[in-house]
């Protein structure tokens, strides 16, 4: 078995926004993986839930209200320099839109096109496990 040598965890709330079978996707503008594409949120602070975490990092990526839903799974992901904890949560956008502050662009998808963005490593799982489930992607 290898032994783990992280050297520390990060624990991120994530929010992935469902519209008319769609979701929202943002691209990063930013960082060793600028332009890869991500769900929306962001670190949780100390004493923070995660749906407190996401609430406010989605006020602060996006100038958005959402209604966050249920949590739809949890992904561990070994990146070279941390262990990621991604708590990923469906979403409702609960505001008339998005202004983008730190991502690069967005985009809404469907079952059809998901793939067509290089997603972040931790986050293709969720995009497989997403096209799996019945009635939350259309066509």
């Amino acid at each position: 078995m290898k032994e783990q040598t992280m050297s520390r965890t990060v624990r991120v709330a994530a929010a992935i926004i469902v519209k008319d079978g769609r979701i929202f996707a943002t691209q990063r503008g930013y960082g060793d993986y600028k332009d890869w594409w991500e769900f929306p949120g962001g670190k949780l602070e100390d004493g923070e839930t995660p749906e407190e975490a996401l609430t406010r990092e989605i006020r602060e990526e996006l100038r958005a209200e959402i209604s966050i839903g249920r949590l739809f799974d949890t992904v561990e992901y070994d990146y070279p320099e941390f262990h990621l904890v991604m708590y990923c949560f469906l979403c409702g956008l609960a505001s008339d839109g998005v202004e983008l502050v730190e991502h690069e662009a967005a985009c809404w998808l469907g079952k059809k096109d998901i793939m067509a963005v290089r997603w972040l490593p931790s986050d293709i799982e969720v995009v497989e496990k997403l096209v799996a489930e019945a009635g939350i992607l259309a066509d």
